[in-house]
C-alpha cells in the first residue's frame, strides 16, 4: 500500500478521507501562512488557496520523502476582501451579521507533493447566500455552537447547525468543506495511491 499523508489539521478533511476510504495518516505541516498570504493580492483568493495547499503539501513532504503528501487550504473571498478566521465569538458574530443576505465564496485548494516536490494541484470555489436571518436566530446558532466556530473560516459548519444560514449554495458541498474531493480523489487513482 502506498503511504498518504494528509498535511492539515482540519477534522473535516480527515473525515472526508476516511468516509471516502482513503487511507492516510496526519501530519500537520509548519507553513508561515502569513508570509505566504502576503505574497498574494486579496483579489487572488482562489490562487491564496492553491497557494497554501502547495506548500503545506511540500512542506511535510521534504519531512517524508518517501510518502506521499496531501495539502489542503480554503480561503474566504468576501466584499472584496479574505476573511481569516474570527479570534472570538464577539467578532465572529460581526461577520456573520456583515454577511447576512449577501454572497461569499470558499476557495479550496489541494496539492499532492512527493520527494518535496508538487506533482498536482488544483482549487474549486464555491458560492455562497447567507439568509437574511434574524439577529435571535444568529444569538441562538452562537450559543449552540460556540468556540468551535473559531476553527472554521466563516465561522460556521455547513454539516451542522451552520446549514440553517443560508438560502442556497453554488458548488460542490465537499469543496464548502475544505476540500475538493472529486479531482483529489482522481489524483490519488491516478498516481496510484488508491485502486482505479
Amino acid at each position: 500500500m502506498t503511504r498518504l499523508i494528509l498535511a492539515s489539521k482540519s477534522a473535516a478533511r480527515r473525515d472526508m478521507l476516511t468516509g471516502a476510504g482513503v487511507p492516510f495518516d496526519v501530519r500537520a505541516a509548519d507553513v508561515d501562512e502569513a508570509a505566504v498570504k502576503a505574497r498574494f493580492d486579496p483579489a487572488e483568493a482562489a490562487g491564496l488557496a492553491e497557494e497554501l495547499a502547495r506548500a503545506k503539501a511540500l512542506a511535510a513532504s521534504r519531512a517524508a520523502p518517501d510518502a506521499w503528501v496531501l495539502g489542503a487550504d480554503q480561503t474566504l473571498a468576501f466584499d472584496g476582501g479574505l476573511v481569516s478566521k474570527a479570534r472570538d465569538l464577539d467578532e465572529a458574530r460581526a461577520r456573520l451579521a456583515a454577511m447576512r443576505g449577501r454572497v461569499h465564496h470558499l476557495h479550496s485548494g489541494a496539492a499532492l507533493a512527493r520527494d518535496g516536490q508538487v506533482v498536482w494541484s488544483g482549487v474549486d470555489t464555491a458560492g455562497l447566500w447567507v439568509r437574511d436571518f434574524s439577529d435571535a436566530f444568529l444569538d441562538a446558532y452562537l450559543a449552540a455552537e460556540g468556540e468551535a466556530l473559531l476553527a472554521c473560516v466563516g465561522s460556521y459548519r455547513l454539516e451542522g447547525m451552520g446549514a440553517q444560514l443560508f438560502a442556497r449554495i453554488e458548488g460542490d458541498y465537499f469543496t464548502v468543506l475544505g476540500l475538493p474531493l472529486w479531482a483529489v480523489l482522481d489524483q490519488l487513482r491516478r498516481h496510484g495511491i488508491i485502486a482505479a
